[in-house]
Formats: structure tokens, C-alpha cells, sequence
């Protein structure tokens, strides 16, 4: 989330003060019938897709998906640039006449990073989805109904080996884990079943954080509620003792799956500080799952504006790419343009200096930073698309370092804009030169294009991301890593993609290496097949599906006041 270094108000207060439209006014002004959306309170509501299909135009609006370049504790503000660039898009629109309309779409906020270190995601300053602090926290009750869904499986498995495994399920071999959404690592592996015979089978088991479920992912890829329930039940959640796959049909649970998440799959209508529509509706981390909001969020978004911008987690890339090779292969939601934040704190940490020097104009140290960005330009040109940066303005940055990033571009031919969204708005003047350099890339009609074809055999994908998107000299595979690889191909499972598991930090898997590292080996310790979701997640390095606290976690400044509002959640 962006900011100056000197704020007058908190993202928190800046939304609180804000005046909101009640949710019938902004659903009235999407064209939708009152029968397509459900309110959540004052100020949120559920959208029903297929009853707003029934009315709405058929147009299929352009997208614009956001991306930055490797993330820093300083912050890049992807979120931030992604309401504000909407909001600028729809500022631009009424002054032109035209009668277009931008529409948002957004993840939601998991619980373990709101209370954890990195906070929230609803943007920052004067360009944030609203009821922020509702957003942040429980919202519409979606993640809880993933993470009941995702643990009722669990208990429908372990319940069947107690009631005689007609299955054969091999208890050793059960893949598929609990989840709770929050960062919790005294539950990355826990013993279960313990007690005597009454209590259950004892076995070795462990916790995943709910974004990092395969439930989150097929949520997030299902077209439609039946899409839900067909990849619920091809969901793979163990092996038999003769090393059979067990899916979730053959247990018989898909459809009491599908009936906890049916009211969830609804995407969930909001607005952003300007008034800008956002629809915020599933979130997966791009560094251990596919990072993107749901498709059917984004493809209902499609229908009820001319242009949607959408966020891809983390650097390109982790989130673009996974945003090109797997959601867009899911559904019609190829990106017309791309937008790759980036801010002059952020790569003058690539280049070498320390987050508490980082308002000490550093020339030398930004311009070895740019190599970080240019990775991830390259990287993008590799889809087929041609960026436009976004300098993330903040405070404390010099006009001689945004000018050096300006004219490092404009030398290379990349169209770039510096955009001051966390402070002006995009419903101010913030974020105009942004917007009319989007609307440029949108008018060439390219769109982007998968990095490699599905006919490509999973490691030979797994190393084509390696050198050609991390800059890897080599990939060692381990020896688990090499037996699932032979698993896999057995069972027929080598044209799905790959969801590579990575730090965000680096381009390699070590993150202390900042930059634009190359030539180093990529370490391969595990393949994980989601079946259900339609790719094979890579866990690379130290990359844990489960994360910890920081030892000072944002829970602890958090708090709630006399009159029941919320304390320090950003």
C-alpha cells in the first residue's frame, strides 16, 4: 500500500470520513434488476451472475491487468494504483462524454497478512475500496465458507478410512490438508487422530493457509456454480495403498462442497473512495497459488463496464504470469494492457540501500535498481505485450529520482507515467497522464499470450519459467521432486500448467537476492497436482504454504474502540 512518509490522516480515518452511496444506487447504476444482487448491509452486496446476465448488455469490456515488479517491504502500492488508475479511467470518461464506464476487480484481503506484517489490501490513501476496515476483516463471510468447505473434506476423509476405507486410502499418502486463514506455523504439521480407537486413525497431517487451498483455487477459476461442482470432484485428495489416486467424486462430497460455497461464488459488489464499482470476490497468494481474483468476478465485470481493472498478486513475475498461463486459459479474460508499478523506494532497495535510508535521495543505488524493473519489462514483452510503468509516487521521493525513472523508460521506448493516486485520487487530477497512457495500450488491440503451450511436458515448463522469466542458469529437481514427475506423467497429467511456489522477493528462490539475479540454480523440492484447479503447484527453495507471524505482527496495534469502530487496520 502506498503513502508519503508524512501523512495527515490514516488510510483508516481517510475512509471512515468518506460519504458512500448506498449499495441500491450504485447496483441501480450497473443496470442491475433487483434481482441479481442481495445487500450485505448498507454499503456491500452479493451479485448473482446468472441473474444479472439475463439483463445486462452483452458487451465484453476491455482488461487491464496490474503488476509491479519485485516487492520490498518499502511497498509498491499495486493495489493503490489499481483503484486510483480506475478511478482516473472514470474521471476521464465523464469529462470525454463518452458514456464508458471502468469497473474494478479485486481479491479480497486474507486475515494472515492483515494481522501478520504486510496489512491489508484495499488500496491506500485516497484511492481505496470502501468499507475498508470491513473488506480487511471478515467482509462477506467468503474465505470462511472456503476454509469450511476445504476442512470439511478433510473430515469426510478421515472419517471414511475410520469407517472401514472402502477406498484403501493409504493414510500416509493423503495430500490434501486443513486450512485456516491465518498465519498460524505451529500447524504446519500436526499429528491427528490421538486418543485411543473411538478418537480416530492417527496420522501425520498439517495446515495450509486458506488462500493456499485448492478449494480457493477452484473457487477462483470456476466459470460457474457446475464448473464449481466438476472441479470439486476432480479435486485429487490422496492415494490408495497400491498408489491410485482417490478423488473428491469418488468420496461422493463434491456437491455438499458446492452447496457451502454456493452463496460465496456470488462476487461481492463494493465502491471505491471515488465511487468507482469494484467487485472484490476471491484471493489466492501469487507466490504459493494463482494469485487473482475469481473469474467470474472479472468476467461479470467484462459485462458491466468497457474497461476492468484487475490486480495480479506480487511481482510479474509470480502474479502476471500466472495471471497469462493459468486464469486466462481458464476464461475469456486475456489482459488488453498491462500495468507494471513500480516506485523509486522500491528499486533503490534492489539497488543495495536499506529500508531506513530509503527517503535519502540515492541516484547511483536507484539506477542499479532499474535492472529489476527491466527484468520484468522483458518479461512481459514475452507475452506479446508492451507495459506501461507506473511510478508509484511517495512523499519523500525526489524529483530527480522520479525523472530518472521517466527518462530511463522513454530512452528504451516504454511508456511510463508517474502517478501521485495515494494522494490526489484517482478522482482528482492523480492518476490523468496513467490513464491516458493506458488508453493508448488499449487502442493497439493486443492482448496478451501464454509463455508455452500445454502440450509442453511439465518440467520443460517448469525450466522455461526458470531461465527464461527468472533469469535461473539451471533447475535442480530433488528426488521427490523427480518421483512426482514420473507420477505425474503416469497418470496422464502433463499437459496442465504450473503454479510455481516461489519467494516474491527474488526472482530466484532466495530472497535476499534483489535485483535482477541470473545464472543461478532454481531449487525443485516437491510437486503438489490440484486436479480440481488445473495446474501443478512447484514448490520451489524454502517457500512454506503456511506462513508466521513477524515478531512484532500488526494484530498488536489493532484494537477497537468505545463506539465499536476498528483501530489500526490499514
Amino acid at each position: 500500500m502506498s503513502q508519503p512518509d508524512h501523512q495527515p490522516l490514516s488510510d483508516l480515518e481517510i475512509a471512515r470520513a468518506a460519504a458512500l452511496q448506498p449499495i441500491a444506487e450504485l447496483a441501480e447504476g450497473l443496470g442491475l434488476p433487483d434481482s441479481a444482487w442481495e445487500p450485505y448491509g448498507r454499503y456491500k452486496a452479493k451479485v448473482d451472475p446468472r441473474e444479472a446476465s439475463r439483463t445486462v448488455s452483452d458487451r465484453r469490456g476491455k482488461v487491464v491487468l496490474v503488476s509491479a515488479i519485485s516487492p520490498t517491504p518499502a511497498g509498491e502500492g499495486k493495489s493503490t494504483t489499481t483503484v486510483g488508475l480506475a478511478d482516473s479511467l472514470n474521471r476521464r470518461f465523464n469529462q470525454d462524454g463518452s458514456g464508458q464506464r471502468t469497473m474494478v476487480a479485486l481479491r479480497e484481503p486474507s486475515l494472515g497478512p492483515t494481522l501478520g506484517m504486510k496489512g491489508g489490501a484495499a488500496g491506500g490513501g485516497l484511492s481505496q475500496v470502501l468499507p475498508m476496515e470491513e473488506i480487511n476483516l471478515h467482509f462477506t463471510g467468503d474465505f470462511h465458507a472456503i476454509t469450511s468447505a476445504n476442512n470439511a473434506l478433510c473430515a469426510l476423509i478421515d472419517n471414511h478410512i475410520y469407517q472401514g476405507n472402502e477406498l484403501n486410502i493409504d493414510p500416509r499418502r493423503i495430500s490434501f490438508k486443513r486450512v485456516l486463514d491465518m498465519n498460524d506455523r505451529a500447524l504446519r504439521d500436526v499429528v491427528i487422530g490421538l486418543g485411543g480407537p473411538t478418537q480416530g486413525v492417527p496420522r501425520q497431517d498439517g495446515f495450509d493457509i486458506t488462500v493456499a487451498s485448492e478449494i480457493m483455487a477452484v473457487f477462483c477459476l470456476a466459470e460457474d456454480l457446475a464448473d464449481l461442482k466438476e472441479r470439486l470432484s476432480r479435486i485429487t485428495v490422496a492415494q490408495t495403498y497400491q498408489k491410485e489416486p482417490v478423488t473428491v467424486a469418488q468420496l461422493g462430497a463434491e456437491g455438499a462442497l458446492a452447496l457451502l460455497l454456493k452463496d460465496a461464488l456470488k462476487p461481492n459488489l463494493v465502491q471505491t473512495l471515488a465511487g468507482t464499482a469494484a467487485l472484490v470476490h476471491g484471493g489466492p497468494f501469487a507466490n504459493i497459488a494463482h494469485g487473482c481474483n475469481s473469474v467470474i468476478a472479472t468476467s461479470l465485470a467484462r459485462r458491466l463496464s468497457d474497461v476492468v481493472v484487475t490486480e495480479a498478486g506480487f511481482g510479474a513475475d509470480l502474479g502476471a504470469e500466472k495471471y497469462l498461463d493459468i486464469a486466462s486459459r481458464a476464461a475469456d479474460i486475456a489482459p488488453d494492457a498491462v500495468v507494471l508499478v513500480a516506485t523509486v523506494r522500491a528499486l533503490k532497495m534492489h539497488g543495495g540501500v536499506a529500508k531506513t535510508e530509503l527517503s535519502t535521495p540515492d541516484l547511483d543505488a536507484l539506477r542499479k535498481g532499474m535492472a529489476n524493473l527491466e527484468r520484468h519489462v522483458e518479461n512481459l514483452r514475452r507475452f506479446g505485450m508492451e507495459p506501461v510503468v507506473a511510478v508509484n509516487k511517495f512523499g519523500a521521493d525526489s524529483a530527480e529520482e522520479l525523472q530518472e525513472i521517466v527518462s530511463w523508460c522513454e530512452q528504451r521506448g516504454i511508456s511510463v507515467a508517474v502517478a501521485d493516486v495515494w494522494g490526489q485520487g484517482g478522482g482528482g487530477s492523480g492518476g490523468d497522464e496513467l490513464a491516458g497512457k493506458v488508453l493508448e495500450a488499449l487502442a493497439t488491440g493486443t492482448q496478451g499470450q501464454p509463455l508455452y503451450p500445454l502440450e509442453l511436458g511439465v518440467r520443460e515448463k517448469i525450466e522455461l519459467i526458470a531461465q527464461h522469466i527468472y533469469g535461473a542458469g539451471a533447475v535442480d529437481f530433488s528426488a521427490t521432486a523427480e518421483r512426482k514427475l514420473a507420477e505425474i506423467s503416469a497418470n496422464g497429467l502433463d499437459d496442465l500448467p504450473v503454479c510455481m511456489a516461489k519467494t516474491q522477493y527474488s526472482f530466484s528462490d532466495d530472497a535476499t537476492l534483489l535485483g535482477a539475479p541470473s545464472g543461478f540454480t532454481l531449487h525443485v523440492r516437491d510437486l503438489v497436482p490440484k486436479t480440481g484447479a488445473g495446474f501443478i503447484v512447484v514448490l520451489t527453495g524454502a517457500v512454506m504454504t503456511m506462513p508466521g507471524l513477524p515478531k512484532q505482527p500488526a494484530a498488536l496495534g489493532m484494537d477497537v474502540d468505545a463506539e465499536g469502530f476498528a483501530v489500526g487496520v490499514s
